[in-house]
Parts: structure tokens; sequence; C-alpha cells
């Protein structure tokens, strides 16, 4: 598997691993995202952004995500343990429904941490929903530790906060 950055050109097959990868959700009961987010427009600017990576398998996007250091404002709430506040996010990882079991998953919360060890940086913070047990114990597996919950959507449950102090 390899692991790049995302160029422009990879929106619509980024966007088909999205559609695939929320099918499943909705399928087991997670109703987190839907068919109005994650959006086009929004992993545009991520590429744009040069945020946006991809993870492909025998040239298939197989499952992606967004690194950067943008905290929704409700992660204020939080007590965070790396009081430096030297940390990157981890927004909107995905695999695609076909590759849940694969580590795919794993691999890119892997290439995360190793980010924040070359930009010299403390931590990893990220939010899921409440009511996305799989993801929940999926960051609970790597080291992620729960330290509070926030409302990001209206209409929606609480989401969880986590964060990893990398070494």
């Amino acid at each position: 598997m390899i692991i790049r950055q995302a160029k422009i050109s990879d929106l619509n097959n980024i966007m088909r691993m999205y559609d695939s990868c929320v099918k499943k959700m909705i399928s087991i009961g997670v109703d987190q995202w839907d068919e109005t987010y994650p959006d086009s427009e929004t992993i545009k600017e991520d590429i744009k952004s040069r945020t946006y990576y991809v993870a492909l398998k025998k040239n298939f996007i197989v499952g992606g995500v967004n690194i950067d250091t943008i905290q929704d404002k409700t992660y204020l709430a939080i007590d965070w343990e790396d009081k430096y506040n030297k940390f990157l996010v981890v927004h909107r990882l995905a695999v695609d429904g076909k590759y849940w079991k694969n580590k795919i998953g794993k691999q890119l919360m892997l290439f995360a941490e190793k980010k924040v060890l070359e930009k010299k940086l403390n931590s990893i913070r990220l939010d899921t929903y409440s009511n996305n047990p799989q993801a929940i114990l999926f960051y609970e597996i790597l080291g992620y530790k729960k330290l509070g919950a926030i409302n990001l959507k209206p209409n929606k449950n609480e989401y969880y906060c986590f964060e990893k102090i990398i070494k």
C-alpha cells in the first residue's frame, strides 16, 4: 500500500471511496455521515491546502484522511493533555467499505503519527461520532484517549474527542 498526497485529479475517486464508506456505515447503523458530508467541495479544499492524503492499493484509492492544524472551536472546551498545543488534527478518515478489514485506517493513522514526529509536534487530536462504536474502539486500540465530548452538528448526537501524545 502507498500513502501519498492527494491531487485534484483524484477527487472523483476519493468521493467514490467516501460513497462506499458511507454506505457501509449506514448498513451497520452508523449515521455519522450521509450524502451531504463529506462533500466534494470540502475535500477539494483539503487537497488545495495540501493536507489530504490517499491510500492506494494497485493504483486504486482505498482510503483517505485530512491531516492539518485546524481544530473546531468546540475543541477549546476540552482539557487536552498536550498543554503546549503542538498538535495535528485528523479529519474525515475513511476507508472504502470493501477494504474495512485490511488495516488501511490503521496505516493512515500511523502515517499521521509519523507526520507529528516529522514536524516536531506532540500530539494528534480528533473527534468521532458517539454512535460509531467501531471508530471509538479503533482509536482506543491505537492508544488514543477519550477526553470529552462536543456538539458539532445540531441534528446529531455528541462527538467524542480523542488525543494521543506521540513520542
